[in-house]
C-alpha cells in the first residue's frame, strides 16, 4: 500500500502525519542528545524530524535497500549525516546490542518482513530500562476471517493486528504503564482539523506528481504491476477510510527496568496506566455479532474494550457461500 507514496520525490510523512509524530515527541519527553532509534523507517523522514526539531540523535533501520539507500542521499544533501545513521536489517534481527536507546520507534513499515512478536521483543531488547517504547500501528476493527485477513496483509504490505494483541505483545516482552491513542478517529484532539489520516493518493500528489510516480513505478513493476498497485490502493483506501475494517493507533509503555536496580522496587505493580491517561479516549463501536464471527485473538479480547465491531456483510468480508 505504502509504494506509491515511497516512489514521490516529495518529503512525505507515514500516515499519521507530522502531527502524531510531534505528539510523539511530547509523550516521550524527546530532547537534546536522547538516543531515538525508529525502525521501518522508510526514507527517514520521521527521523529527520526528531533530528530538527527535538536536537535527538536518530537511528533508523529499514528492510527494503532501496529506501535505505534513498535515506541516506537525503540525509547527506540535509547535512544530518553526524546525527542520523540508517542501515539495512530486519525488524526481528536488529543491529545493536541490549539497552542502549532511550526511544524507540516501531513505524507501520515494521512488520513488512517481520513477525510481529518477534519485532516488539527486538524493539524493547534494545531501549534501556525505564526508556520508552512507541508502536505506531494499524490495527483490525472488525473480525477478519484468516484467509481474507492474510488477502489483505498481502495488499498492505504489512501485518496488522486488533489492539489488545499489540498491548498483549508489548506487555510480554517487558513494557508497563501503556498508553494508547487511536488516530484514525476524525476527532483526535490533537491532529489539526480536516486532516486524514490515511490521505487518498489521487487527492495527496498533483498531476505531474503522479506521472513521475508512475513513470518510476512503471520501471519497477511494469504495467501489470503499476495496474494491480493502483486497484489494491483503491481498494485498501476504501477499507481504511469509508469501511473503517482499519485503524491506526499509536501505543507507548516503558520498558521494565532490570529487577537488580533500585528503580525496580519503585516500579508501579499494574502494568496499565492508560485507563488514567490524558490522552483521548478510544471507543469502539460493537455490533450484535454472534458467537462465530468473533475475531481468532486472545480470548479475553471477547471482553475487552478494545474488541473490534461486527462488519459482516460488508464487501471482501462476507463468509463464503452467503
Amino acid at each position: 500500500m505504502l509504494d506509491l507514496v515511497r516512489l514521490s520525490r516529495r518529503r512525505l510523512f507515514p500516515p499519521g502525519g507530522e502531527a502524531l509524530y510531534r505528539q510523539i515527541a511530547v509523550l516521550t519527553g524527546m530532547g537534546e542528545d536522547a538516543e531515538v532509534l525508529d525502525v521501518g523507517c522508510g526514507k527517514a523522514v520521521t527521523l529527520e524530524y526528531f533530528v530538527r526539531e527535538f536536537g535527538v540523535h536518530g537511528s533508523g533501520i529499514e528492510s527494503d535497500p532501496q529506501l535505505v539507500d534513498e535515506a541516506l542521499e537525503r540525509l547527506r544533501e540535509a547535512e544530518l549525516g553526524d546525527r542520523v545513521q540508517v542501515q539495512q536489517a530486519p525488524a526481528d534481527s536488529l543491529p545493536y546490542r541490549d539497552a542502549i536507546f532511550d526511544i524507540t520507534v516501531g513505524e507501520v513499515g515494521m512488520t513488512a518482513d517481520a513477525d510481529p512478536a518477534e519485532a516488539v521483543r527486538e524493539l524493547v531488547r534494545v531501549t534501556r530500562p525505564g526508556g520508552t517504547v512507541v508502536l505506531v500501528q494499524l490495527v483490525w476493527l472488525a473480525p477478519v476471517e484468516p484467509h481474507r485477513r492474510a488477502l489483505l496483509e498481502d495488499h498492505l504490505g504489512v501485518r496488522p493486528r486488533i489492539l489488545v494483541e499489540w498491548k498483549r505483545l508489548l506487555r510480554e516482552a517487558g513494557v508497563t504503564d501503556l498508553h494508547t491513542e487511536d488516530w484514525s478517529d476524525p476527532d483526535t484532539a490533537f491532529r489539526p482539523g480536516g486532516v486524514k489520516p490515511f490521505p487518498d493518493f489521487a487527492e495527496l500528489f498533483s498531476l505531474g506528481e503522479k506521472i513521475g510516480i508512475l513513470r518510476r513505478a512503471w520501471a519497477r513493476w511494469g504495467w501489470t504491476g503499476v495496474r494491480t498497485v493502483l486497484s489494491r490502493e483503491r481498494e485498501v483506501h476504501r477499507l481504511l477510510t469509508r469501511e473503517r475494517i482499519l485503524g491506526l493507533d499509536l501505543l507507548k509503555g516503558t520498558r521494565m527496568p532490570d529487577p537488580d536496580t533500585p528503580e525496580a522496587a519503585d516500579a508501579p505493580e499494574t502494568a496499565d496506566a492508560e485507563a488514567a491517561s490524558d490522552g483521548p479516549v478510544r471507543v469502539d463501536v460493537v455490533g450484535d455479532a454472534d458467537a462465530d464471527a468473533a475475531p481468532d485473538a486472545d480470548a479475553d479480547a471477547a471482553t475487552d474494550a478494545d474488541a473490534p465491531r461486527d462488519t459482516r456483510g460488508l464487501p471482501l468480508f462476507t463468509p463464503e457461500g452467503s
